[in-house]
């Protein structure tokens, strides 16, 4: 193992964080190093304020922002001390971490830890390629560890509802220009420079549809960017979905480190995510979720889980635009 310095964890802590998976890659996140001490802020001007009012996708981005920052202090050889939302007057600071008791990082650590700047997001159909069940409860047993609950969605009626409901939230939202003009902020164009926001190479087009349909994000809206979808890939995957049992900020937060939590661990075995929150972002649709599907509990992620052979970089914001 190589020498440990708090020095080095913190450094590795917040590269790492900034690879996180965030709504719209829109990065809601700072970080700022106060002698051996991390802080992670929320950076509320990335706040979606029509799909996301309550800032509940925000914190889950900061969550996985969280996790990811603790999985790599733990790759350098210390347990992570993490204090959740630490000071009520100030709303805005998510947590603090800093390096805690020295450890040897187990297996499973260094695999997730090896897979943080390799993670992508996927946004269309998968290869039809079964996912072993073995893995599944690996992922939901990951989950739980974090607070939070991953449910696959096995019942084919379930399947079709959840669908449905995305494409009721889909077509409500399209007629919202409020939300398409919100969507398109974080759309970038070809050969786009900017280092957040949801690149043209990362979008079909046009969306070859699943069956059952899970309509994808039209970031292509008014401009025809995007890329053409691979015919081969149209299954629909493992549709699971991420719960928690309150609906508090703290919560939210737990959810997005048990998020990032199963898409590092999926991604170890080749597996990529692809994210339908689009029915979680409309009050009715989110509620019916939650008392029909998800027996009382809160909905904070719908997502599909599948093997794709498309991969394809994603900007990030450099450690000058993040680190105060």
């Amino acid at each position: 193992m190589s020498i440990r310095s708090p020095k080095r964890a913190l450094d590795a802590a917040v590269e790492a964080g900034r690879w996180a998976p965030s709504v719209h890659n829109t990065q809601p996140w700072s970080f700022a190093v106060t002698g051996e001490e991390i802080s992670l802020r929320a950076d509320t001007s990335r706040k979606l304020p029509v799909s996301d009012a309550a800032g509940r996708e925000l914190l889950i981005s900061c969550g996985a922002a969280l996790f990811t920052m603790s999985t790599a202090m733990r790759c350098e050889g210390y347990e992570p001390a993490v204090r959740i939302l630490p000071d009520p007057d100030r709303p805005g600071l998510v947590a603090t971490i800093r390096p805690g008791e020295e450890l040897e990082a187990d297996e499973l650590t260094r695999v997730l830890g090896g897979e943080i700047e390799r993670r992508r997001t996927h946004r269309a159909g998968f290869a039809d390629v079964p996912l072993p069940d073995r893995l599944i409860e690996s992922l939901a047993r990951g989950a739980m560890r974090e607070g939070a609950k991953l449910t696959p969605i096995r019942a084919p009626a379930a399947v079709h509802v959840l669908a449905a409901l995305t494409q009721a939230a889909q077509g409500v939202q399209a007629q919202d220009e409020r939300f398409s003009l919100e969507l398109i902020r974080w759309s970038r164009p070809p050969g786009s420079t900017r280092t957040d926001g949801v690149p043209a190479e990362a979008y079909p087009r046009e969306p070859v549809p699943t069956e059952p349909d899970f309509p994808q994000r039209r970031y292509s809206w008014r401009h025809g960017w995007g890329t053409r979808a691979e015919p081969a890939e149209v299954s629909t995957g493992v549709v699971a979905v991420v719960t928690t049992r309150g609906d508090g900020r703290e919560e939210w937060i737990a959810a997005g480190q048990a998020l990032q939590r199963v898409l590092l661990h999926a991604s170890a075995h080749g597996v990529s995510a692809a994210f339908h929150t689009q029915a979680l972002e409309l009050d009715l649709l989110r509620e019916f979720l939650r008392q029909e599907l998800c027996s009382g509990e809160y909905p904070q992620m719908v997502m599909r889980l599948g093997v794709t052979f498309d991969s394809k970089d994603v900007p990030r914001r450099p450690l000058t635009d993040i680190l105060e």
